[in-house]
């Protein structure tokens, strides 16, 4: 028999909280709460206001204003082990959980693209990232939603196309602004190549949407330079903040 330490050192890590696991991937307890989200929320916004007994419904604010795109897809909500997995990679610089949050946008995406009204069955024909001013980019050193958007793009075969959107004016943080704050931060903050969307079904990927002011200037821009239908995936949907 291994003792118990022998057996730690020759373990894996859990790609989401780093406890030493006895096959490489993720420790049960994390494993147990990366669950797809798959009823109770709004097909629209990605709220969820109801429980996961509920069907996808359209929330009253989507009714009435609907957001800037043809559909939204998500893998599940912003808390516990996708939480953790999104700030490890976003702001701890750890790199192991981005295989693990690719899987999570690529299963996102199939589920979503087989629910009705909700990503186009031909796919798209371009897929782009949320860009970083240059500044934040040399800062991190790298944009997390250009890797989860080539995690989709490679089974779709598709191009990831980093040039076609770009963020040409530097803005505060969104997580310490309100809701109107983030709006007119983001005014005029992104640009479309016409070149690249224009008559195109363009597939928009982030890690978190939060209020969706960021998603929204993003898929604006797309439109106003032409494209066809503007999708969007994100990995993880913040409950908290529709």
């Amino acid at each position: 028999m291994i003792p118990g330490f022998l057996r730690a050192l020759a373990g894996s890590r859990c790609r989401v909280c780093a406890v030493v696991t006895e096959v490489p991937g993720l420790c049960p307890g994390c494993a147990k709460g990366l669950e797809p989200r798959r009823a109770g929320y709004c097909p629209g916004c990605g709220a969820m206001p109801w429980d996961e007994g509920q069907p996808a419904t359209l929330c009253s604010a989507c009714r009435l204003e609907p957001r800037p795109w043809d559909a939204l897809g998500f893998f599940g909500e912003y808390a516990g082990a996708l939480r953790e997995a999104v700030l490890s990679l976003k702001f701890g610089g750890r790199l192991g959980a981005l295989d693990l949050l690719g899987d999570l946008a690529w299963q996102a995406y199939r589920l979503h693209r087989e629910r009705p009204g909700g990503f186009c069955p031909e796919g798209p024909d371009v897929v782009v990232s949320v860009p970083m001013h240059w500044r934040r980019l040399l800062t991190r050193g790298y944009n997390q939603s250009v890797e989860l958007a080539r995690a989709v793009a490679g089974p779709l075969k598709r191009p990831v196309a980093v040039r076609a959107l770009g963020k040409v004016r530097h803005t505060r943080p969104q997580s310490r602004l309100s809701a109107r704050e983030r709006k007119a931060n983001l005014a005029g903050a992104f640009a479309a190549d016409q070149e690249i969307v224009a008559g195109r079904r363009v597939l928009l990927v982030d890690d978190v949407m939060t209020t969706g002011s960021t998603l929204e200037a993003a898929a604006r821009a797309l439109l106003a330079g032409g494209a066809l239908r503007v999708e969007v995936l994100v990995v993880a949907r913040d409950r908290k903040r529709g």
